[in-house]
């Protein structure tokens, strides 16, 4: 298998993970349980998993009111820009 094969193996298995993550939470939330911490939420989008992060929050509807989650909001979509700046960056290197 190759390194760029490997590579988009795990970006996708970081983003399903991100994705069902925000979901769980949600779920957690809506029967008011004890929730996954923001922290962790915004880490699984620091490690990658942006994409996802961003699929949950519109698919689930969740930590999308700007007032109470301003982090999610535009955090998230800042963590992916950059991380679309560093791959251009890191691509354009090779």
């Amino acid at each position: 298998m190759s390194t760029q094969t490997k590579l988009v193996l795990c970006l996708l298995a970081i983003n399903l993970l991100s994705f069902l993550v925000y979901g769980l939470d949600k779920a957690l939330a809506v029967k008011k349980k004890r929730r996954v911490p923001e922290a962790t939420l915004l880490s699984l989008s620091v490690l990658a998993g942006s994409i996802g992060a961003m699929f949950g929050m519109a698919l689930f509807r969740h930590k999308t009111d700007a007032r109470a989650h301003p982090a999610f909001v535009w955090g998230v979509p800042v963590i992916f820009l950059l991380q679309l700046a560093a791959a251009g960056y890191l691509i354009e290197g090779l």
